[in-house]
């Protein structure tokens, strides 16, 4: 059977997220096929992991979580992995299903994904994820480069742009021929894409407990073919509106509350949900979201879009099936501080925000 789906990585995520959006599609005939998953680590400890992935019937997915006010607590099960591989022991099969079956490719290679530093191309299997990217890439230019879709998923601004810019590099130091630098450039579609989805917890030895609430939003351009057709997967002409909903709304919130939970010194192992049962504290924060983040994003013409998000979102921060500690928020928190509420203000410099100044100003 042939799989138009290549996936690399092997993440709870993406077995909550677009494993499961395909699967739930291939079910009414909106996806093209199934899914070839590719372990790119070599880390020992996934091998069942992988084995599990294409088990008869599917791996588990618990949806659990708050649904417009409402409890919601299901399982589905994900039938979209045909095949489960990995770059250390099926190289040559891995090659030959990218350069022959694949119509596109996902990533999600998590927070270093990128890196190509100390990267050797001039072995059989590279180190890096681009590394290895590249080589695949010539395998199917060599066998006549028929078009292709990346939807790299990795938590990067722009990460279609970037991936692409990098492997580019690559493929220009490396290996040197113009013709195949003008096909990635040029025959390639690098996607800019925004992931949305809390997974809080693995099934062994494959599935995943996540949250209601997922979105997959994918930048339109020329020649991007759609994945499937799905409610949690939007094509987009543009990506910056729904970045700015889930940084300046989502994120901002979590700083704040974190802000509270640290100037406050409250129990160490307070949750998101638990700090919110204190009604002043919800109370400040939805005061927050209406009087200061809600006209911020009205004055930029998204003030239906930042309603709608906020409801969401404070269904999101009460999920009781989610323990999301504070202290894990907490972290680095004066970075976040300038990245979620300083440049927020910057980004809507005439709606007054006393409320998120004076914690910039602190």
């Amino acid at each position: 059977m042939k799989t138009p789906f290549v996936q690399f990585g092997t993440s709870r995520f993406l077995q909550a997220h677009a494993d499961l959006f395909i699967s739930e599609a291939l079910d009414r005939q909106a996806a093209p096929g199934q899914i070839t998953v590719v372990q790119t680590t070599g880390s020992t400890e996934r091998v069942g992991r992988l084995a599990a992935l294409t088990q008869p019937g599917g791996y588990p997915v618990a949806i659990r979580g708050l649904c417009d006010g409402r409890p919601v607590d299901r399982v589905e099960r994900v039938t979209s992995v045909a095949r489960a591989l990995s770059t250390s022991d099926n190289w040559d099969a891995v090659c030959n299903i990218v350069a022959d079956e694949a119509e596109f490719l996902i990533s999600n290679t998590g927070d270093t994904g990128y890196d190509i530093s100390g990267d050797d191309l001039s072995v059989r299997v590279p180190l890096s994820f681009p590394g290895k990217l590249l080589l695949l890439l010539k395998a199917r230019f060599d066998a006549g480069g028929k078009p292709l879709t990346i939807l790299p998923c990795e938590l990067v601004s722009r990460n279609g742009d970037v991936l692409k810019a990098i492997v580019l590099e690559l493929a220009g130091e490396r290996l040197g021929e113009r013709q195949f630098s003008n096909w990635l450039a040029n025959e390639i579609v690098w996607a800019n894409t925004l992931v949305d989805r809390i997974v809080s917890e693995p099934i062994e030895p494959a599935g995943a407990v996540a949250e209601p609430y997922a979105l997959w939003a994918i930048e339109r351009q020329p020649g991007l073919k759609t994945p499937c057709e799905h409610e949690c997967v939007l094509m987009v002409d543009d990506l910056t509106p729904y970045e700015k909903l889930k940084l300046y709304i989502l994120n901002l919130g979590h700083t704040v509350l974190a802000d509270i939970w640290l100037r406050q010194a409250r129990d160490p192992g307070e949750t998101v949900r638990q700090i919110l049962s204190d009604t002043e504290i919800a109370g400040r924060l939805e005061d927050i979201y209406g009087q200061e983040v809600v006209p911020a994003f009205a004055a930029n013409g998204l003030g239906q879009q930042a309603s709608a998000y906020v409801a969401t979102t404070l269904d999101r921060f009460r999920n009781p099936f989610l323990d999301h500690r504070l202290s894990d928020i907490a972290n680095h928190h004066p970075e976040k501080i300038v990245r979620r509420i300083a440049d927020f203000r910057r980004w809507s410099p005439s709606v007054a925000m006393p409320t998120l100044g004076a914690i910039c100003d602190q």
